[in-house]
C-alpha cells in the first residue's frame, strides 16, 4: 500500500532522528518513556548540526519543530547551538510524539517474542496496522503524522523519533507501508525529503585506507 505525499510541493524536510539514548544501545523499546541522550546521543546531535549547517547555508531561517519529548527537545536544542542559533527558539509538536508501545515499552524484541508470543506473531503478520498491546499501531500514528506534514509551509527541520521517521518514510517517500515498519533508522544521518524523493546524508571525519 502506498500512500500520498503530504508534504507540499516545493518544501524541503531535514529529518533528525534524536540521538542516543541508553535504552537506543540496549535496543529497548523507548517509545513515550521519557529519556534523555546519553554521551553518544549528545556528540550524534552535535554531529548533525554541523552536517546540516553544511547543507543548508542558510539554516538560521529553516523553520524548526521537535516532538516534545526531552530526547528530541535535548537534539534539537544542540543542533541549534551548534547552527549558532538561540537554542529554545523552536516549535514543539504533539503530532511527533513517538508511537505508544504500551505494555512493551521497555522490552526487547526477543524479550517480547518469549513473553507474548502471541501478540507478537500478530505484529509479524501486521506490523502496520497491528498495534501494540495498550500501545498505537503505525497505522493510527500516520493521521497524526500526516497532519504535520500537510501543515508544512518551508523548508524545514523536523526532529523526532526513529518510530515517526519510518512513518514519514511511508508517507513521504514512496515506501509501501507494511515495509517500513521493519526499517533500520540511523541515529548519526539526516534523511532528506523533498517531491517525493528521499536521501540520507552522513557527516564523518574518517577515511577509508586503500591496500
Amino acid at each position: 500500500m502506498l500512500l500520498k505525499n503530504p508534504i507540499p510541493p516545493g518544501c524541503t524536510v531535514y529529518y533528525v532522528r534524536h540521538g542516543q539514548t541508553d535504552w537506543n544501545a540496549q535496543e529497548r523499546m523507548i517509545g513515550l518513556t521519557d529519556l534523555p541522550l546519553n554521551e553518544l546521543g549528545r556528540q550524534q546531535a552535535a554531529g548533525a548540526g554541523t552536517l546540516l549547517g553544511w547543507l543548508d547555508k542558510k539554516a538560521g531561517e529553516l523553520d524548526f519543530v521537535a516532538g516534545p519529548l526531552l530526547r528530541t527537545r535535548q537534539t534539537a536544542e544542540i543542533v541549534r547551538t551548534m547552527l549558532g542559533l538561540d537554542a529554545a527558539s523552536y516549535r514543539q509538536d504533539e503530532r511527533l510524539k513517538e508511537l505508544n508501545f504500551g505494555k512493551w515499552e521497555g522490552l526487547t524484541w526477543p524479550q517480547i517474542r518469549e513473553t507474548d508470543p502471541s501478540n507478537f506473531e500478530r505484529r509479524q503478520a501486521d506490523p502496520w496496522g497491528f498495534p501494540m498491546p495498550g500501545g498505537e499501531s503505525y497505522a493510527q500514528v500516520a493521521e497524526r503524522v500526516r497532519d504535520c506534514l500537510a501543515s508544512i509551509r518551508r523548508d524545514t527541520v523536523i526532529v523526532s523519533h526513529g518510530g515517526i521517521c519510518r512513518t514519514v518514510l511511508a508517507l513521504a517517500a514512496g515506501f509501501a507501508a507494511e515495509q517500513t515498519p521493519m526499517l533500520r533508522v540511523p541515529q548519526n544521518q539526516i534523511l532528506i525529503l523533498r517531491d517525493g524523493r528521499f536521501a540520507w546524508v552522513q557527516s564523518t571525519t574518517e577515511m577509508g585506507i586503500l591496500g
